[in-house]
């Protein structure tokens, strides 16, 4: 007796049943959606589902090009999703044949795109899954990769697949370096596909993982090929930002791209940029960068504004308030504005104690730096003041008292002798108001020994 295995069975079964709805006949609704010719559509289904189902793909494969060939498209998705697996094996057992092979790359293009026009419900799916064929098959060709990537993510955006992006872009990037696409092309790759992974939904922690991974090689790659130099990048932006200096997203855009960008920053396209941004989105944090980005162009009067802006800020936290205080107060000091030096520092000691002794050492210097006015001991009066500074300072912060005992020494030798004060009828200890350079304090008298 002949013994028959469970997939065996299977298999005659589904022919047997084949055979039964040829004989049978059809209704019309089933006429329609397997074709002319149903009972040939529906044996050659059955008989290459068969062996699919048991991973015989070498005896499926002939029967599913009769099914291929048979059916009508609407028969069924699975002609479509199983056809890709089959194909994909012949191509890869066909390396060397390279002609056969490309048609069968084209075969293999086409069923998805049947698919797509005939089951448009998984359109994401059938171009993810053409995307990554495309990847896979047409290595080495740059162009075909970036232009059937470009195709696909044109038509799903943010639902394409991360790796697709990323593809993407590298191909743009290798077709640039051949002269065979511009630099904005590129730089407008880039910025897209970061944007749509930003739009991206992950559906769980794995995918999140993954699309921030593929946008930080993303960003590496890019960086990494120096298409975006900082003349490709004022070249292409400076227009773009002089036609519509409002638009926040393009406005963004620039300071995001031209930050990422090696030495970037000193030009008038990116001060500009950023100043449009601040005008239409304002911030502490965007006022804070004008400070730093003017200061460093040395525009005194701009950065002073914008660093009093944002100290005016309430989004500030008392830590980073007193920073920026002691920050401003010594960028005051350093350009000839004692006053509000003066008042930014004490500030900054009012607001958190760990400022207390730099503040008051620098409070020290303002003062041993003030000329003032008027009669000999006048004169000399704010080296009293500098010294009571750099006792507090001192006394606040005992890591400072070599520094403050030093400057004490210095500028002790500037006191008034005994004699002058008396002529002035003062003496050691007593009280004595200082006012000049915008600044006023209450000190003792104190006369060289």
């Amino acid at each position: 007796m002949i013994k028959v295995n469970n997939a065996m069975k299977r298999f005659v079964v589904a022919a047997a049943m084949a055979m039964i709805v040829a004989l049978g006949g059809f209704s019309s609704k089933a006429q329609s959606k397997y074709g002319a010719d149903s009972a040939e559509c529906i044996k050659y289904l059955s008989y290459y589902t068969e062996y699919f189902k048991q991973k015989n793909y070498d005896e499926a494969l002939p029967n599913w090009r009769k099914a291929y060939k048979i059916c009508p498209p609407q028969a069924r998705q699975s002609i479509f999703t199983d056809g890709t697996t089959l194909v994909r094996r012949l191509i890869n057992k066909n390396m060397a044949n390279k002609l056969y092979r490309a048609a069968l790359i084209d075969t293999l293009m086409t069923l998805h795109d049947t698919r797509v026009e005939y089951y448009p419900k998984y359109t994401v799916s059938a171009l993810n899954n053409k995307g990554t064929d495309i990847v896979n098959f047409y290595k080495g060709d740059s162009e075909k990769i970036y232009k059937g990537t470009e195709e696909i993510i044109s038509k799903i955006g943010a639902e394409a697949k991360g790796s697709l992006l990323l593809w993407n872009l590298n191909s743009a990037i290798e077709l640039f370096q051949g002269e065979e696409l511009d630099a904005e092309k590129v730089i407008n790759t880039y910025q897209r596909n970061i944007a749509l992974i930003d739009e991206s939904k992950p559906s769980n922690d794995a995918e999140k993982e993954s699309l921030a991974k593929v946008r930080s090689d993303m960003e590496g790659l890019f960086i990494g090929s120096r298409v975006a130099s900082c003349d490709n990048l004022i070249a292409l932006f400076t227009p773009r930002y002089e036609a519509d200096p409002d638009n926040l997203d393009l406005v963004t855009n620039i300071v995001k791209m031209m930050s990422s960008t090696e030495d970037c920053i000193d030009n008038d396209l990116y001060l500009n940029a950023v100043t449009s941004m601040h005008k239409l989105n304002p911030s502490a944090q965007s006022a804070y960068f004008l400070y730093r980005l003017n200061a460093a162009r040395n525009n005194k009067d701009v950065a002073v504004k914008y660093m009093e802006e944002t100290l005016a800020s309430s989004e500030l936290d008392v830590a980073t308030l007193a920073g920026y205080n002691y920050e401003f107060a010594t960028y005051c000091v350093k350009n000839s504005m004692p006053s509000k030096g003066f008042a930014a520092a004490q500030k900054a000691a009012d607001l958190d104690e760990s400022f207390k002794g730099k503040a008051f050492f620098l409070m020290g210097t303002i003062w041993g730096s003030t000329s003032c006015g008027g009669d000999e001991i006048a004169r000399r009066s704010p080296y009293w003041v500098a010294c009571d500074y750099m006792q507090k300072a001192k006394a606040a912060d005992p890591s400072l008292a070599d520094e403050c005992n030093r400057m004490i020494g210095q500028y002790s030798v500037y006191f008034p002798k005994t004699e002058d004060a008396f002529m002035y009828d003062l003496t050691n200890g007593q009280s004595y108001t200082v006012s000049c350079g915008g600044m006023r304090a209450v000190t003792t008298v104190r006369t060289q020994k």
